[in-house]
């Protein structure tokens, strides 16, 4: 994997840390070339830095063209990682409209707006890879954050499109649905993120390790956390069942608040 990277042009959204800082050292490590992508310009600066990466902040919606033209005139990986998380101050909330479209911009329809701008060069060229940082909430859900858990289904689902539709034209889609990851998005999840995910959460730096292991493995889903696809066919298999279960942990936060 490392020789398939290197020097390729690599494009990390919300890259100033967390995930996406990790994902950025992990492929300079590899060689390649790569921009670093943050609305915080000084988070975004600072990466780059220290990866010998170039710096494009900005709104991830937005940014394919100047990171292109950063990298020479192509983008080879593009990992559409920045996102953005909401939970309800209150046990029966489900998030104002402003929660709502902000997390569908940012978490679904920036995959989109990313996937229209690199698709036409990737198509005529025969090759290209886009990376989605989804979350096991795609898969499962999450309590006590609505527009989060809903959005992440929706990025999950249209990674899932991209790779069906194009993967027979030279495309390769990756999903990362990690549970808990050691990062400032999981500290602002509050009591919900302290009983659901802070038990079993992992470092940025494993996420990047099971993408770049899932890369080399050609496989579309790539499960930081190996119990998740246990609990992905529970859901699928018994959904009543599972559904039981996640209320009786929703219930055992509200007990807990």
């Amino acid at each position: 994997m490392v020789e398939a990277v290197q020097d390729a042009g690599v494009v990390v959204t919300g890259a100033g840390g967390g995930i996406g800082a990790a994902l950025a050292r992990r492929f300079a490590a590899a060689g390649a070339r790569v921009v670093v992508n943050d609305l915080d310009s000084d988070k975004a600066e600072a990466v780059a830095g220290e990866i010998g990466g170039i710096a494009v902040p900005g709104d991830a919606s937005a940014i394919v063209g100047d990171a292109r033209d950063a990298l020479g005139g192509t983008v080879d990986v593009y990992c559409a990682n920045a996102g953005v998380a909401f939970g309800g101050p209150d046990l029966d909330d489900l998030g104002d409209d402003k929660a709502w479209s902000l997390s569908w911009d940012v978490n679904v329809m920036a995959h989109v707006r990313a996937a229209h701008a690199l698709l036409p060069g990737w198509l005529e060229r025969g090759s290209g890879r886009f990376v989605s940082t989804v979350s096991a909430a795609g898969l499962l859900t999450m309590i006590g954050a609505a527009p989060y858990a809903v959005t992440k289904h929706g990025a999950y689902a249209f990674a899932e499109y991209l790779s069906l539709t194009y993967r027979h034209r030279g495309i390769k889609v990756h999903a990362i649905c990690p549970q808990g990851v050691r990062t400032d998005m999981l500290d602002a999840t509050g009591s919900a993120g302290d009983l659901v995910l802070k038990p079993t959460a992992i470092a940025p730096e494993d996420v990047a390790d099971a993408l770049f292991k899932g890369m080399e493995e050609d496989r579309f889903l790539i499960l930081p956390h190996p119990e998740v696809a246990a609990y992905y066919q529970a859901r699928a298999g018994e959904p009543d069942r599972w559904l039981a279960n996640m209320n009786h942990l929703q219930q055992k936060w509200e007990a807990g608040r």
